[in-house]
């Protein structure tokens, strides 16, 4: 067994409460973290053997397109796509949403789900 990390796929999104948040959106940070095993790859040299972190990216990048209001729901839609691409891994994704519109200065707000 080993482990993927898909770090910081940085996207501009259109998820929030508030209509502000729907109108001009703002900017998200997701990470991938896959459980898998990838013995076969380490030896063959070939793509088909492991799991393809550019299929990863575009399954993100797809989903976090359609709009939510909260980034749990976005975040459990990324995660059942991916577990339903590639079942044979364990996945963890987190959402940070960067500058949330709250009553104070907050850096950003974190989901993470794992299957």
């Amino acid at each position: 067994m080993g482990i993927i990390k898909v770090s910081g796929i940085r996207l501009h999104g259109f998820h929030g409460c508030l209509a502000e948040e729907a109108r001009i959106g703002g900017e998200f940070i997701i990470d991938v973290i896959i459980d898998t095993d990838f013995s076969k790859a380490e030896v063959s040299d070939k793509l088909s053997d492991t799991i393809d972190y550019c299929a990863v990216y575009t399954i993100v990048k797809a989903e976090m397109a359609i709009r939510s209001k909260l980034i749990e729901e976005v975040c459990r839609r990324i995660l059942n796509k991916l577990q339903a691409s590639f079942p044979e891994a364990v996945f963890e994704v987190s959402i940070t949403k960067l500058h949330p519109p709250m009553n104070g200065d907050v850096e950003s707000v974190s989901v993470i789900l794992k299957s």
